[in-house]
Formats: structure tokens, C-alpha cells, sequence
């Protein structure tokens, strides 16, 4: 049954002239920084990079977070790369 609510889940990214960027189907947010976002999405970890980068909206619950600031590129890597569920993200950090 949970398999079934996972595909009937959708990511959505809209970005809007490099300043704003709306993006749903979150899992969680990694971590973030004025020059980098890393989300965990439902397709894959997905990386903001940019400068004055801010999270202006976020709601796990929706899974909808809306970023804000100059976005100078937005890169997904398959979630695999980043660890097993449950490693830190330190671990993952220091690999």
C-alpha cells in the first residue's frame, strides 16, 4: 500500500527568472547554506546552488519548500550516492 501512495506522489519544480524557485515533492531538507540547498526529493537529491539563497516556505507535510536568491544552478544526483537511510549526514560528508 505504500508503494502505491509513493507513485501517486509528483515533484514539481518551478523556477522563475533565477530568483525564486518553488519545488514540490520534498522528502527532507539535508541541508542549506546562502550558497547551497541539498533536498532529498522523490526522484533523487537535488542540489540549489546560487548566492543569498534563503527558504522562505517550507512544509514537509506537503512536501513544498520555496527557495529565494540568485539560483545558478540546480543539479539531481540519485539518492544511492548519498548513504543509506538512517548514516548521518556527517558521515556522508566526510566519504
Amino acid at each position: 500500500m505504500e508503494e502505491l501512495s509513493n507513485a501517486q506522489k509528483s515533484h514539481k519544480l518551478c523556477l522563475i527568472g533565477r530568483k525564486t524557485c518553488q519545488i514540490g515533492g520534498v522528502l527532507d531538507v539535508i541541508s542549506f547554506d546562502l550558497a547551497t540547498v541539498l533536498l532529498e526529493t522523490e526522484l533523487g537529491m537535488l542540489t540549489i546552488k546560487g548566492n543569498d539563497l534563503h527558504v522562505n516556505r517550507l512544509s514537509l507535510e506537503k512536501g513544498e519548500i520555496d527557495v529565494e536568491g540568485r539560483i545558478d544552478s540546480l543539479t539531481y544526483t540519485d539518492t544511492a550516492s548519498y548513504g543509506s537511510k538512517g548514516e548521518g549526514f556527517i558521515s556522508r560528508l566526510f566519504r
